[in-house]
C-alpha cells in the first residue's frame, strides 16, 4: 500500500504508482492507517474519530452491563473500567489528533460512559459528569498528554525536535500539533514563573510578622 500528503492542493488527486520487488504495482490508499491512527489528506482525521466513536460506544455497551442489574458493580469498579476501557480508547494517540475540529465526535460516548458510572440522567450538564465521576474532564486530559510528549520532544535528539523548535514553514502551520504544543509549553512554563515570583514573594515578605511597617 502507498499513500502520497503533500500541501499542494492541485496533486490532491495525484496517485503513486510504486513497484516493490514485485511486477505488480502497490495498491495506492487516500487514507492509510499508520499505528492504528486514520490519516486523511488535510489532517483533519475525521476518520479516525468516526471509527475510535463506533468502538467507544460498544464499550460503553458493555459498561452498562456493568453495571446493570445482573452484575451491579459498585461506583469505583465502573470508574476503574471507564478509565480502562473507555479513556484508555479514547486517549489512544490524543496528541496527534487532539487539535481536530471533530473531537465533538466522541465526546457523547465519553459523556454516557460518565453517566453510567454517576448514575446521572440526560438532564445532568455534561460539564458536571467529570466532576461527579471523579475523572478529569477528557479535553483537559488530552492537553496532559500533549503537553507530556511536547516536553520530551523538547530534548535534542528526539524525532519531533527539530519541527518543535522551527516557528515557520508551511508544514509547521499544517501540523496543529506543533502551534499547540508551543502554546502549552509557554502556558506551563508562566505558570512556573508566576509561582516561583509567588513563593520569592511570600519568603521576602518581611511584613507578615511585624504589620506595622507596612505604609500606604
Amino acid at each position: 500500500m502507498s499513500a502520497v500528503f503533500h500541501l499542494n492542493n492541485k496533486e490532491s488527486e495525484y496517485e503513486l504508482k510504486v513497484n516493490f520487488n514485485k511486477p505488480e504495482t502497490l495498491p495506492f490508499c487516500s487514507e492509510p492507517k499508520y499505528l492504528g491512527v486514520t490519516l486523511d489528506r488535510l489532517l483533519t482525521y475525521r476518520r479516525h474519530l468516526e471509527s475510535l466513536r463506533k468502538k467507544l460506544t460498544s464499550r460503553v455497551a458493555f459498561l452498562r452491563r456493568l453495571a446493570g442489574s445482573g452484575f451491579g458493580a459498585g461506583a469505583t469498579t465502573l470508574r476503574t473500567a471507564t478509565l480502562a476501557l473507555v479513556h484508555s480508547t479514547a486517549e489512544y494517540c490524543a496528541p496527534v489528533w487532539c487539535c481536530s475540529a471533530h473531537t465533538r465526535l466522541i465526546d457523547p460516548a465519553i459523556n454516557d460512559a460518565l453517566r453510567t458510572v454517576t448514575g446521572c440522567l440526560r438532564p445532568t450538564p455534561a460539564d458536571n459528569l467529570p466532576i461527579l465521576a471523579g475523572i478529569q474532564p477528557a479535553k483537559f486530559r488530552r492537553r496532559e498528554a500533549t503537553l507530556s510528549l511536547g516536553c520530551r520532544a523538547m530534548e535534542r535528539g528526539h524525532l519531533l525536535h527539530s519541527a518543535l523548535t522551527r516557528s515557520s514553514g508551511a508544514a509547521a502551520r499544517r501540523l496543529k500539533f506543533v502551534p499547540a504544543v508551543q502554546q502549552l509549553i509557554s502556558f506551563s512554563d508562566d505558570n512556573n514563573k508566576r509561582a516561583a515570583r509567588w513563593a520569592d514573594h511570600q519568603s521576602n515578605a518581611e511584613w507578615a510578622d511585624n504589620p506595622k511597617r507596612l505604609h500606604f
